[in-house]
């Protein structure tokens, strides 16, 4: 699927997808992001968040019929590639990304530290936040 950053006529499909994926999206307009689009659909998803303190990757995801063909890892990398900067991010599939070059940190900057009510329903011994050095 190519990848391209989105446009401000994205952000419907954007959220209707972060949503049916259960990723995080508040203030999510404020976000830049990538997507993977096939035939003018929009099936996956990739965004960052410029925090006061650091950048974080947030809300990657891809619609269940087109997984297994690597397109989170290249909505994953098209970001990554034009990011000058450490980025961070919180998951619970560390060893996808490790596999993109992040590694497990404790230190990590005060906007990383996520409330409750974000965490709810998730397991909190499974989440890793990881950092990737800008390049």
């Amino acid at each position: 699927m190519p990848i391209r950053k989105a446009r401000r006529e994205d952000l419907s499909r954007i959220r209707e997808l972060a949503t049916s994926l259960g990723l995080d999206s508040p203030n999510m307009e404020n976000d830049a992001f990538w997507v993977a689009e096939e035939n003018g659909r929009i099936g996956g998803i990739c965004g960052l968040k410029r925090h006061p303190d650091c950048l974080e990757l947030v809300a990657l995801g891809v619609e269940e019929s087109k997984r297994g063909r690597g397109i989170g890892g290249d909505l994953a990398r098209a970001l990554i590639r034009e990011i000058k900067g450490d980025i961070y991010l919180a998951t619970i599939i560390p060893g996808f990304f490790e596999q993109l070059g992040f590694s497990r940190t404790s230190a990590f900057p005060p906007s990383m530290i996520k409330s409750a009510e974000w965490c709810e329903g998730c397991d909190r011994a499974l989440c890793t936040v990881m950092m990737r050095r800008a390049a």
